[in-house]
């Protein structure tokens, strides 16, 4: 395979999922970190707010990224989830003790699949090999789109799927830093790399643009951070 050499110290591209939450903004400076000239990319896709944009946006250039790109799609068509159908509450608990092992209702049919085919078209078109992506198999809510096999078997498909692919210009690895860590060892790795955390928005239900502190995300994220001895700092962020 005759994978195209890049200009002499030049970094390598590499797109980078960034949804504006903890885990993207970690992902982000991990691959910074290491190297890459970074490409963000995010998804208008008609999510219930628009608050992790803003947070995306603030994130990318916090951490350098070279491009952030903001793609539009409509998920709502097809609803299914309480992320893209108003008819469908986001569940809220008291601790994250709370949690069940059931598939969430907050779950997006297929969004990893969706978004992953969108950065496999970007990289393509920068000549990129590299797409990092910030799933957890470990402080996770359950997603299947977020299990390593998953992963797996996806990079393996755009490794046939595109013309790069086929005439050997291009060999895909999909990076995923966090697939074994947990939320407060993401968060400690984050700190060690000079993450702003408080310019990042997990939350799933923000009540005028602050993290509601009970949806499955805001408590994981909470753990987290209680875990490292820390209030979490989006809780005292300004808006706007």
């Amino acid at each position: 395979m005759n994978l195209p050499s890049a200009p002499e110290n030049a970094k390598p591209k590499a797109v980078i999922l960034l949804s504006g939450g903890l885990d993207s903004a970690t992902v982000l400076a991990i691959a910074a970190a290491e190297g890459f000239e970074t490409y963000a990319l995010s998804f208008r896709y008609g999510q219930r707010h628009s608050v992790e944009l803003d947070a995306a946006r603030a994130v990318a250039g916090s951490l350098g990224a070279k491009q952030h790109v903001v793609a539009d799609i409509d998920l709502r068509i097809f609803g299914g989830s309480a992320l893209t159908d108003d008819a469908i509450g986001v569940p809220h608990h008291d601790a994250s003790a709370e949690l069940g092992d059931e598939i969430p209702v907050t779950y997006v049919p297929a969004r990893n699949t969706i978004f992953l085919s969108f950065a496999l078209a970007w990289a393509e078109t920068l000549g990129s090999q590299d797409v990092f992506l910030g799933v957890s198999a470990v402080d996770y809510s359950g997603y299947p789109d977020c299990r390593p096999e998953y992963i797996e078997a996806f990079e393996k498909m755009a490794n046939l799927a595109t013309k790069a692919g086929v005439e050997g210009t291009q060999r895909l690895k999909i990076h995923t830093p966090l697939i074994a860590l947990s939320k407060a060892e993401t968060i400690q790795r984050g700190l060690e790399l000079g993450v702003d955390y408080s310019l990042s928005h997990s939350c799933y239900d923000p009540v005028d643009g602050r993290p509601c502190g009970t949806c499955d995300s805001c408590l994981l994220r909470n753990r987290g951070f209680a875990a490292l001895g820390m209030t979490d700092p989006a809780l005292t962020a300004k808006v706007g």
